[in-house]
């Protein structure tokens, strides 16, 4: 794989959480996704597969802030499942694709990437990508944990 940090076959954790920095500070932009630029949470996410992993893996249908509500449909951890590897074991390790749900009983729609146990990156609305702590309001939304592929230990 040709990677932004050279030529390597597996991808490093390292490498995510490095990549995942290089987007901080872009502004909120609802459906965007370009580095420096706009991008909103799954605009993050995909520009780090742009990045660490090639071409995109299907074409992102337009989408309302409110999808989720109005669909009522899992399509954000639909897709995470068809494309992304489970995380194993319980502990959050940096470089894992945290995916999160705001309440029960509505589709997962918020995701972000682990820079260690207790940090995460991602794009929310009304702010640029950041860096968080994970603290236990966040910890709670949390239904899901994936890597990117080619993902080494």
């Amino acid at each position: 794989m040709n990677t932004p940090f050279g030529t390597t076959d597996a991808l490093r954790r390292d490498d995510v959480v490095r990549a995942a920095r290089d987007w901080l500070g872009t502004p909120y932009l609802h459906q965007a996704s370009l580095k420096g630029v706009g991008c909103d949470c799954l605009g993050l996410l995909r520009g780090l597969w742009r990045e660490l992993v090639g071409a995109e893996p299907e074409r992102m249908a337009p989408y309302a802030p409110s999808w989720a509500e109005i669909e009522g449909r899992e399509r954000l951890l639909d897709a995470a499942t068809r494309h992304l590897v489970p995380a194993s074991g319980e502990t959050i390790l940096p470089g894992n694709i945290l995916i999160f749900r705001w309440k029960d009983g509505v589709p997962a729609k918020h995701c972000g990437i682990a820079t260690s146990v207790a940090r995460f990156i991602h794009a929310h609305d009304g702010a640029s990508v950041a860096e968080v702590a994970l603290v236990p309001s966040w910890r709670r939304r949390i239904v899901a944990r994936f890597d990117f592929p080619s993902l080494e230990d």
